[in-house]
């Protein structure tokens, strides 16, 4: 099988990235041709499947993005118009020459309008951003439901996705598939650290702290990352020493350093944007990592960090109540610090580090292994194409 796997972003620094790659790689895996197509402001050589970059330096994104800070909604509407012409050029020419038997876009957005233009059969995978987008900039509306229209499968990651979807883009029930995000379990996996010796490389610290908490994401109002800063404000006052790791970059990263520098937090270091080869050694070196999102359609970052061993705080919103429970890790209220303090302090002082971690990861490895989503997956491109 011959698949044509199309985003509006790059590989890296986006969970859609993230899901592309993987489903790439999967599919090469399983003996079947792939080949790629991203907007990205540079070309990287360091995949084992071909990728066409659609070069375009400080492209458009729904939010924030480490290689861009431009957004859709800034666009006029002649920038939009090139954007999509040139959009539609590269898929349907890239398409002809491949020789694609399906097309799998990401997002409801631009790409599912240009695949439909190929007239090859094509699935979409919704991820949540591109309904906020849809809601936010009415200009894309048309574009964006035809393209839904003449999908063949629409993929949803959460319930509450499936139901967005349903909601605003008319989709019948039987055109949607609900498969939850995957991990890749080869690099998401408990690891055996110094923790002092992997903290000294990004941060000022001459002992180890008596416990460590991580955020990976982007920095953005829909993070929450301003109501863990608000936490670490009460729970800093309950562990002396505790430290607490922001790891990622966005358009409210100054904003939230002014927050932390007015709170006189000592302990709260921004590291900025990580490869995500490292990551596996933060989720298992803290004690807990937090998804404070406002907003959340899946949070692939807190199944990472699941992988590793390490429980879960996340708020009640979006897809994270799908799959973090008490087992796991625990909820707060979201958009409520207080609430989210409160369970930082309670996990500590339950040490659940050493009671949930081994569950936690167990269960990311059983419930949401690259291998069982590829296998959906591939089910989805198969009933396609019969």
């Amino acid at each position: 099988m011959k698949v044509l796997l199309v985003n509006h972003f790059p590989l890296e620094g986006s969970g859609s990235g993230v899901y592309t790659k993987n489903i790439a790689q999967h599919l090469l895996d399983e003996g079947h041709q792939v080949k790629v197509i991203v907007v990205d402001s540079e070309i990287n050589d360091n995949y084992n499947f071909p990728v066409e970059t659609i070069l375009d330096y400080n492209f458009p994104c729904f939010t924030t993005h480490p290689k861009s800070n431009n957004q859709f909604y800034n666009l006029t509407r002649e920038e939009m118009n090139q954007y999509l012409k040139r959009f539609i050029k590269v898929v349907i020419n890239t398409a002809e020459d491949f020789n694609a038997d399906i097309i799998h876009c990401q997002h409801l957005w631009v790409a599912p309008y240009a695949a439909k233009l190929s007239g090859i059969p094509y699935i979409i995978t919704a991820h949540g951003t591109d309904i906020r987008g849809y809601k936010k900039d009415k200009r894309y509306r048309h574009i964006a439901l035809k393209g839904a229209a003449g999908a063949e499968k629409i993929i949803t990651i959460s319930n509450q996705v499936h139901e967005d979807v349903k909601k605003y883009y008319f989709a019948d029930e039987e055109k949607l598939k609900k498969i939850l995000n995957g991990v890749d379990e080869k690099l998401f996996k408990p690891i055996n650290i110094d923790r002092l010796e992997l903290l000294k490389k990004y941060i000022k610290i001459d002992q180890d702290p008596p416990y460590l908490i991580t955020f990976v994401g982007k920095l953005t109002n829909f993070k929450g990352v301003d109501l863990l800063i608000d936490a670490a404000n009460k729970y800093e006052k309950i562990f002396p020493g505790i430290t607490t790791l922001i790891i990622g970059n966005g358009e409210s990263r100054e904003q939230l350093e002014k927050q932390v520098e007015k709170l006189k937090l000592d302990n709260v270091h921004f590291l900025g944007n990580l490869p995500q080869s490292v990551l596996p050694e933060f989720y298992s070196s803290a004690d807990l990592s937090i998804v404070p999102s406002r907003v959340e359609p899946f949070g692939l970052v807190a199944v990472e960090a699941l992988a590793c061993g390490t429980p879960v705080i996340a708020s009640n919103a979006g897809g994270l109540p799908d799959f973090i429970n008490e087992d796991v890790g625990r909820l707060f209220e979201m958009n409520n610090s207080s609430d989210l303090a409160d369970k930082i302090i309670a996990a500590l002082k339950n040490n659940d580090k050493d009671k949930k971690g081994k569950k936690a990861a167990d269960y990311a490895l059983n419930n949401f292994s690259w291998n069982k989503v590829i296998e959906e997956v591939l089910s989805v491109y198969q009933n396609v194409l019969a």
